[in-house]
């Protein structure tokens, strides 16, 4: 070991930094914890108990050494001494030219979304992310032993189980509607939380805008008006869509929203899965009891809701392939949408 620490000090004494890449190599070398000084101060303990404290020493002295020679190098390397790179810089050069950032995809649906809407009459609302139980679950209707609520599927407040990460936007429109009377006509854009695991189809973080009508003679017919002007608004008026029977616990009737595949135009592909069409929302009328847990009458007044993810919205309109592209911040593609505004 005494010869281990003999070559260490001679390194130490020719140690160069020309750069802040050298001068890094350096500290990762002699002064971090995983250093070649500090794997000596690891084997330590096998040192004879007689020699222990003699070798110790000696061991503090190259630390002291090493950080005494990174000191210098630092201060080498801010003064521009001999050696640094400063002195082979050619001031004649141009400068550096700065790289303009773009809209974001996801930003960019999501106005366009909000913009549709906003045409025909409805408001954005917004609301807590961090959420009870109560607005999150049991005023939609879940009940207590409803899958969703379990670990595997909900992000909970690890102190407080009553706490967690919303799992999706419903529980602005419940807070809407404890605090105004219908009627109520607004979107809710936002990001929500799921426990899945991450893959090119599935994220723990992403997106939805739902929207909720709440009135005097609602009816199913003018939630399917508004969706079928959304769908041909974004993505054409040659774009078809339907309704599939489906269950949701706050809404009754629900149904699943389908429209003609974007990249195949109906004939079949990879992500209509040959089918020529793709979902993109869930809908229903709103459940008497949601409306009765929110303190309006269900007598008196009916009301539509729908919800749809604005990361599935954008990848049906730029052909996205993978949603781990949204959250990577990867330049090239980033680039690829510097045309949006």
């Amino acid at each position: 070991m005494q010869e281990k620490v003999d070559a260490i000090l001679k390194d130490l004494a020719t140690a160069e930094a020309t750069n802040q890449q050298e001068l890094e190599q350096f500290r990762l070398k002699y002064i971090s914890k995983k250093s070649v000084i500090g794997d000596l101060f690891n084997e330590l303990k096998n040192v004879p108990n007689e020699d222990k404290k003699a070798f110790g020493m000696k061991l503090n002295e190259v630390k002291q050494a090493a950080q005494s020679k990174f000191k210098a190098l630092i201060e080498q390397l801010e003064s521009g001494g001999q050696g640094t790179t400063m002195e082979h810089e050619d001031l004649t050069l141009p400068a550096a030219g700065h790289t303009v950032g773009s809209m974001h995809p996801l930003t960019y649906v999501r106005n366009q979304i909000i913009q549709i809407f906003e045409r025909i009459g409805f408001n954005v609302a917004d609301g807590p992310e961090i959420e009870d139980d109560f607005h999150n679950f049991t005023a939609l209707n879940f009940p207590e032993n409803h899958p969703a609520r379990e670990m595997q599927d909900t992000f909970f407040i690890e102190r407080n189980p009553d706490i967690l990460l919303r799992t999706h936007t419903s529980n602005v429109q419940v807070r809407l509607m404890h605090k105004q009377k219908p009627p109520i006509r607004s979107i809710m854009p936002g990001r929500v939380y799921r426990n899945e695991a991450i893959s090119a189809r599935a994220h723990c973080v992403f997106h939805q805008v739902e929207g909720l009508y709440v009135d005097k003679n609602v009816s199913f017919v003018d939630l399917k008006q508004t969706l079928y002007h959304f769908a041909k608004e974004m993505f054409g008026k040659d774009t078809k869509i339907r309704f599939r029977p489906s269950y949701f616990p706050f809404t009754e009737p629900s149904a699943e929203i389908d429209i003609s595949c974007q990249i195949c135009k109906g004939d079949g592909c990879q992500l209509c899965k040959h089918t020529g069409w793709v979902e993109i929302a869930g809908s229903g009328m709103v459940d008497p009891n949601v409306l009765a847990n929110c303190g309006i009458d269900n007598e008196e007044y009916t009301g539509f809701a729908f919800g749809m993810g604005i990361e599935r919205i954008t990848q049906l309109k730029f052909q996205v392939n993978d949603l781990r592209l949204y959250t990577e911040n990867d330049v090239r593609f980033l680039k690829q949408f510097s045309t949006l505004h």
